[in-house]
């Protein structure tokens, strides 16, 4: 790329990857038109979309498998009720998980506790003021009766998540029961055999809370996260997507080992160091909603190892400009010092470095990916980023 080029980042087509495909030599094949083009260079960053990581590796499960599996973990027996705490609202991401755990408990009661006006990622359920309007202070319990005319539906889908969760659940073979509550002991008063901690990025907090009340149960995480030789992943059901009626797919397991082999397989057939990335949902909060894009656990599921523990650090550089500049600095003069302070080891809370955050590099740069392949999937599971590391 020209000197004159800051970051860059661009999608690569590659073709359908399908279940049982050789995803490295796809990527390959996408990456040697890239050098033959001049289009890749050492200290770029190759970023593949978890999505055709799992469906290459044919990581699905059904939602019977995910009522087998709760039953086991959980230990649940005939007419046992399972309670559902904090799920996200999400037709992709938990309606068919949903199902599954309704699936496990047929006939008998599903206890679903949402978190209010929005769940964890803002997703909303509520309007901000109805919790007043109601009396309820500090999160208190709230039943649908009591909500009434204001049960809100989803922006921009449309959709009534408590309608359609209540219409999940029945067609499981369960009866619902669905409260909003910001407490997640509250679940603890319905005597529950199981509770599944349903929230993502607090999920191990929740869970403390409620083992140290005397409940059972687990999150998310722990349900199809053994290798008994089907599909499965470290992150359980977390970062798992909608398939099928029945079938979802599961988070790419193992994804820090497949990061491993592309950074050796460019070095070996392309003479490049490049760092590599396998990327979920990007870090990114739509300002028009206020819905935090990250249903995923994490942003990054794997990478190679020259980025783990890696900041984004630098000078602010439109205060050193001005700073400079009001000195009397020419400027030729403020871009040879700016160079050399780009060098200089500079603590965190310097001055120069206000508005500069350190970000953690995988985070930026997934999220970067994620907003370059969109997610309504454009056909360009890999994407490139050019002059962010060195």
């Amino acid at each position: 790329m020209p000197d004159y080029i800051g970051v860059a980042a661009f999608g690569i087509k590659m073709g359908i990857v399908v279940a049982g495909c050789d995803l490295v030599a796809m990527v390959a094949d996408a990456l040697a038109k890239c050098h033959d083009d001049g289009l890749l260079d050492d200290y770029d960053t190759i970023c593949l979309t978890e999505s055709v990581v799992a469906r290459a590796q044919n990581n699905y499960v059904t939602t019977d498998d995910i009522a087998l599996e709760v039953r086991r973990k959980l230990n649940l027996k005939a007419g046992g009720r399972l309670g559902v705490l904090f799920p996200l609202l999400s037709r992709n991401r938990f309606s068919l998980i949903l199902k599954g755990l309704a699936k496990a408990v047929p006939g008998s009661e599903v206890v679903v506790q949402l978190a209010y006006p929005t769940d964890e990622v803002g997703n909303i359920i509520l309007p901000q003021n109805v919790a007043d309007l109601l009396g309820k202070k500090h999160g208190e319990a709230i039943s649908v009766a009591e909500i009434g005319s204001h049960r809100t539906r989803h922006p921009i889908t449309g959709v009534d998540y408590i309608d359609l969760y209540e219409k999940v659940i029945m067609a499981a073979g369960a009866r619902p029961y669905i409260f909003l509550c910001n407490d997640p002991l509250e679940i603890t008063k319905y005597n529950l055999d199981g509770v599944v901690v349903a929230n993502v990025h607090q999920r191990q907090a929740v869970k403390e809370k409620l083992e140290a009340a005397g409940q059972n149960c687990v999150t998310l995480q722990e349900l199809c996260r053994e290798n008994n030789g089907g599909s499965w992943s470290e992150w359980g059901l977390l970062g798992s997507n909608m398939s099928s009626e029945d079938k979802l797919k599961l988070a790419p397991r193992q994804a820090d080992e497949l990061a491993n082999r592309l950074q050796a397989l460019v070095a070996e057939k392309f003479g490049k160091l490049v760092e590599v990335i396998i990327y979920g949902d990007g870090a990114y909060q739509d300002p028009s909603t206020g819905i935090y894009e990250l249903a995923d656990p994490q942003p990054a599921f794997g990478m190679t190892k020259g980025l783990a523990g890696r900041y984004r650090r630098g000078v602010k550089y439109k205060y050193l400009v001005d700073e400079l500049y009001y000195k009397g600095k020419s400027v030729t003069d403020i871009e040879k010092i700016l160079e050399m302070r780009k060098k200089e080891s500079l603590e965190p809370d310097s001055i120069v470095t206000e508005g500069t955050t350190p970000r953690r590099v995988e985070d930026l740069m997934a999220s970067l990916a994620d907003l370059v392949s969109g997610s309504a999937d454009a056909g360009t599971p890999l994407v490139i980023i050019k002059g962010f590391i060195s």
